[in-house]
């Protein structure tokens, strides 16, 4: 059996950034996802393709591939008094913000007075990521995990 759409796989892997920095690690805990259903990020996702159990390998995602180019537009500076109701505002907490697309996810990333500077860039944005991986199950999906877009169980998605 090989990795395809449908199919729910078990990966350990350890992602790191250009430094070799270790950004983040399944730590013995393998990531289940149901492929073919955008669990994983594009470039990944096309990489676990054909692959079976055992299989190991190195890949580096292209930013274009992962989290997306950052996009300068989607750093702003604000007036502290966009945030009502929250009295200690500091670097890197992070807010839901309502604008013309909908719903994002924005970071503090600085503080200055009474200006705010947010960012909306996912924080991996414009990054090349490394990830080892080792496949190391894999299945068919459920009617349900498909009717439902994600993987259940150890490793997925709890209900």
């Amino acid at each position: 059996m090989t990795i395809q759409n449908d199919k729910v796989a078990l990966i350990e892997y350890t992602l790191t950034n250009a430094e070799g920095e270790t950004l983040d690690a399944s730590s013995g805990n393998p990531l289940a996802y149901l492929h073919g259903h955008g669990n994983l990020i594009p470039g990944l996702e096309a990489e676990l393709l054909g692959k079976k159990v055992g299989d190991k390998f190195t890949t580096i995602v292209p930013a274009a591939l992962a989290y997306g180019e950052r996009v300068d537009e989607l750093v702003q500076t604000v007036s502290t008094q966009m945030f009502q109701g929250v009295d200690n505002l500091e670097v890197g907490m992070r807010f839901e913000a309502q604008s013309e697309q909908g719903m994002h996810s924005v970071e503090i990333t600085a503080i200055e007075g009474d200006q705010v500077t947010v960012d909306g860039n996912h924080a991996l944005a414009g990054m090349a990521l490394t990830f080892e991986v080792e496949v190391v199950g894999l299945r068919d999906a459920s009617d349900e995990e498909i009717s439902h877009g994600h993987a259940h169980g150890a490793g997925g998605h709890h209900h």
